[in-house]
């Protein structure tokens, strides 16, 4: 007999504590209906894998067996299992007594309904068709913690090998890249600043005047001997018409007077007073030839003068145009529009030279670290975003900065105290556009260990920069849906 019905025997309102796991069959408390024979339907008390009790005051041959069918509900469909029972003892007394019935035969797909029925109660879950067709049944907590203590081997997944040798690379690299990073800021020299340069030409006026335009703007290309400037200077040019007439003047009082002495009979001749237009009313007197050649010899004079004048003044007006000094590109212009006015000595443009040999870095270095660098040291320059270092070389160290005028350094940058000026040719070209970029410089005393550290360090810089991007793009298409959901 089973222990599910032992407590037939005792009394019934005696309470006892019984462990789960004495049990040869867990009973469970659940609604359930019972056919008893052919016809009686009665209420289910309690259910087990080995029998069941039921509300019922009929009485049964004792051991003797009878057909029942156990009716429980699953999704609202009435399920119904038949199965052979026999009668064991009455349980109670009243209203609740109740009958224990043992299974003496069960169908196998029986049996197994009935134990899903069992564990989906056990489980908390509600009976229905869906759990009793899975493949897996319902477990109760405490198998279902030990099932997930102790993983099955057979669906353990192995891992290939190929990951932990990506793992390691990884690692190995990472390791590289802090190593270079460290190497490269702790025994490199590094410049207090460094940017691309150029050499520069500034233009300044030649004179005081109207700056005219000649649509010449930053970034434009210049040829060598084009006009570059043109300062109007009209004072200059109101001096050159009265020097001119002048000239004239003198010039046509000499062709008279040679023309009056020619004639034999003129015994006086008519002479200007004064060799000078601009001195006022103009009077003439009457001279004999002998002291009128003497007047000619004056005018002659004069009209001399005034050409070395008229010359001057074209000079000084030419001067106000000044031609490009060299194939260069203009880095900064005055803007003429409206008729600027300049005074001598102001600047007007500056061009800078772009050529391969000219675009060189410059670095501020400080005088404790100056001593170690020498003419041809090796170097490496980082440009912005470049994902590997420039080779150069050091060409010259200068303490004066200002000696070689170049573009690319702000003012400010150049007031710096106790730094030297150290000029790098790069390997490879750099282009016109990065003038004024500043840029990373490294100093190397070791070329072999130097490299090694440098190129880690730019292939770490790159691979950081390139997911810093990513990592902004895909922040701004989120950020870009967030604001079109909210519109």
């Amino acid at each position: 007999m089973s222990d599910h019905f032992q407590d037939s025997q005792r009394d019934p309102d005696q309470l006892r504590h019984e462990r789960r796991d004495e049990r040869r069959h867990v009973r469970v408390e659940m609604p359930f209906n019972v056919r008893l024979g052919d016809d009686r339907v009665v209420k289910g008390h309690d259910l087990s894998m080995s029998g069941f009790s039921a509300f019922t005051t009929l009485h049964f041959e004792p051991h003797r067996d009878i057909p029942v069918a156990l009716i429980v509900m699953a999704s609202g469909i009435e399920l119904s299992l038949p199965a052979t029972a026999r009668p064991l003892r009455d349980i109670g007394e009243g209203p609740r007594q109740r009958m224990a019935f043992e299974f003496t035969h069960m169908e196998p797909r029986q049996r197994e309904i009935l134990k899903r029925v069992i564990r989906a109660q056990m489980s908390g879950r509600h009976v229905s068709l869906d759990g009793l067709v899975e493949h897996q049944d319902p477990q109760t907590p405490r198998k279902r913690r030990a099932n997930a203590a102790v993983p099955s081997t057979r669906t353990k997944r192995r891992v290939p090998l190929f990951r932990y040798l990506a793992l390691l690379v990884a690692a190995g690299v990472l390791t590289a890249v802090v190593a270079a990073t460290v190497y490269r800021n702790v025994f490199l020299i590094e410049p207090s600043f460094a940017a691309v340069t150029a050499p520069r030409t500034d233009i300044l006026a030649p004179g005081a005047g109207q700056l005219e335009d000649l649509h010449l703007k930053a970034g434009d290309k210049v040829k060598r001997d084009q006009p570059l400037i043109q300062v109007n200077n009209a004072e200059l040019q109101n001096d050159l018409l009265l020097a001119q007439a002048s000239f004239d003047y003198n010039k046509r009082l000499i062709e008279n007077l040679q023309e009056s002495l020619e004639d034999p009979d003129n015994g006086k001749v008519s002479v200007a007073t004064s060799s000078n237009p601009a001195e006022g009313e103009l009077g003439y007197e009457t001279l004999t030839p002998e002291i009128a050649r003497t007047r000619v010899e004056q005018f002659e004079t004069a009209r001399d003068y005034e050409s070395s004048r008229i010359d001057a003044y074209k000079s000084r007006l030419s001067a106000n145009t000044i031609y490009s000094p060299c194939d260069c590109e203009v880095a900064w212009a005055l803007s003429a529009a409206g008729g600027t006015y300049v005074n001598e000595g102001d600047r007007v443009m500056t061009l800078v030279s772009t050529h391969d040999n000219d675009v060189m870095v410059e670095a501020l270095v400080h005088m404790d670290d100056i001593g170690d660098i020498e003419s041809h040291q090796k170097a490496y320059i980082a440009l912005p975003n470049a994902s590997e270092p420039i080779p150069a070389r050091v060409r010259s160290v200068a303490l004066d900065v200002e000696r070689q005028p170049r573009a690319g350094f702000p003012d400010w940058v150049r007031q710096q105290q106790n730094v030297a000026s150290v000029l790098l040719v790069p390997e490879e070209p750099l282009p016109a556009s990065a003038v004024g970029t500043p840029v990373d410089v490294r100093f190397t005393e070791a070329p072999m260990l130097d490299t090694a550290a440098e190129w880690a360090y730019q292939a770490g810089r790159a691979v950081y920069q390139g997911v810093q991007s990513l990592w902004g793009r895909a922040a701004d298409g989120l950020r870009g849906e967030m604001r079109s959901a909210m519109n």
